[in-house]
C-alpha cells in the first residue's frame, strides 16, 4: 500500500534492492547471457538433425528451426508453440532464397558487407566465449554461497508496523492527542479525523516500513515510539501533523533465496565477465592512434 507521505526517492531497503542495482549486466553480456526464462513445460524430446524441409536441396533441421526462434524470439512471441515453428521455418525460407538471390548478385562482395559479417562473427563468437567460460560455468552452489554471504553482511534493520492521524494543523493535532489520553480508540479517530484518504477505512494502518521508506521526519518520530504507545507530541511533516502510533516492531526479514536466485546470478556473470574483459584485455596488445579516442577509452577504463 503506498502513502502520500512516504519517501517516494527511496525503495526498499535490503538485500533484493542492492541485488537489482547490481544486477545490470554491459550491454555485450546483457545479449549473449541473458538471464534464464521461466521454466516451460517438459517437451518430448526432439533430433536436432532431424530434416524437416529442404530449399533448393539443402536441409532445414530441427536445430535450424530452435535457431531461428531464438533469434527472432522477440518476433514470436506471443504466438502459440505451432505457430511459432511455423513462422520460424517460414523466415528460414525467406532468408536462404533472399541470401542466395543476394549471393548471384555479387552482394556478398561488397566491402561495407564484409566487415558486417566479420564484425558479426566476432561478436557471435565472444558470445559463446561467454556463455561457456563465464554463465555456463556458474553452479547452484555457488550461486546460493553467494545469497547466503550478502545476507551475512546486511545489517540488521528494524521494521515498524504504525498508525497515524494526519491533520492540518497543530491545534487539530493537540486536540485529537487530548481524546487519546482520555482514553478514546485511535483507529477510531483516525477514521473520524485523518485527511490521509487511506487511512480513512484503515483506522490509519500504514502496515511495516523501514528505514528510507516515509520522510525523514516521520521515521525518527516512529522508530523512537514503543510498541503501544503514540506521540504525544504531534510531528510535523510537508503534509500536515501527524499522530503516530506504532503497533509493533520487528526485524526486516531478508528475501527468501528463490526470489533472488536469478538476480544473484546475474550479480556474478557481471563480475565474473569483467574478471574476463580485463584478463583479455591485459593480455592483448592494443594501440589506439587517434588521441581523442584514446582519451576517452582511457577515461572509461579508469572508471572500471
Amino acid at each position: 500500500m503506498s502513502f502520500s507521505f512516504r519517501s517516494a526517492s527511496l525503495a526498499r531497503v535490503g538485500l533484493a534492492a542492492g541485488l537489482v542495482a547490481l544486477s545490470s549486466l554491459p550491454l555485450v553480456a546483457q545479449e549473449t547471457a541473458p538471464a534464464p526464462q521461466a521454466a516451460a513445460p517438459a517437451a518430448a524430446a526432439v533430433d536436432p538433425n532431424a530434416i524437416v524441409a529442404t530449399i533448393n536441396g539443402e536441409n532445414v533441421t530441427e536445430a535450424d528451426i530452435t535457431l531461428a526462434e531464438q533469434d527472432l524470439g522477440q518476433q514470436f512471441g506471443n504466438l502459440p508453440p505451432e505457430q511459432r515453428r511455423a513462422a520460424a521455418l517460414s523466415s528460414i525460407i525467406e532468408i536462404r532464397l533472399m541470401a542466395a538471390q543476394a549471393v548471384e548478385k555479387g552482394l556478398d562482395k561488397d566491402a561495407d558487407f564484409q566487415r558486417r559479417v566479420a564484425f558479426l562473427d566476432q561478436r557471435a563468437l565472444h558470445g559463446e566465449l561467454v556463455e561457456k567460460e563465464v554463465a555456463g560455468k556458474i553452479t547452484d552452489d555457488e550461486i546460493r554461497a553467494r545469497y547466503d554471504k550478502e545476507i551475512a553482511a546486511q545489517k540488521p534493520v528494524n521494521e515498524v508496523h504504525a498508525r497515524h492521524i494526519l491533520v492540518k494543523t497543530k491545534e487539530e493535532a493537540d486536540v485529537i492527542v487530548k481524546k487519546l489520553d482520555g482514553g478514546e480508540d485511535f483507529q477510531k479517530l483516525a477514521n473520524e479525523n485523518t485527511t490521509d484518504p487511506s487511512g480513512k477505512t484503515s483506522g490509519g494502518d500504514l502496515g511495516f516500513f523501514g528505514p528510507g521508506q516515509m520522510v525523514p521526519e516521520f521515521e525518527k518520530a516512529a522508530m523512537a515510539l514503543e510498541v503501544g504507545a503514540y506521540s504525544k507530541e504531534p510531528v510535523q511533516t510537508q503534509f500536515g501533523w501527524h499522530i503516530i502510533k506504532v503497533e509493533d516492531k520487528r526485524a526486516q526479514q531478508p528475501p527468501a533465496f528463490e526470489t533472488v536466485k536469478d538476480q544473484v546470478r546475474s550479480l556474478l556473470i557481471r563480475e565474473k565477465y569483467i574478471k574476463l574483459v580485463k584478463q583479455v584485455r591485459g593480455a592483448g596488445k592494443i594501440e589506439i592512434t587517434d588521441p581523442a579516442l584514446k582519451k576517452a577509452i582511457d577515461a572509461i577504463d579508469a572508471s572500471k
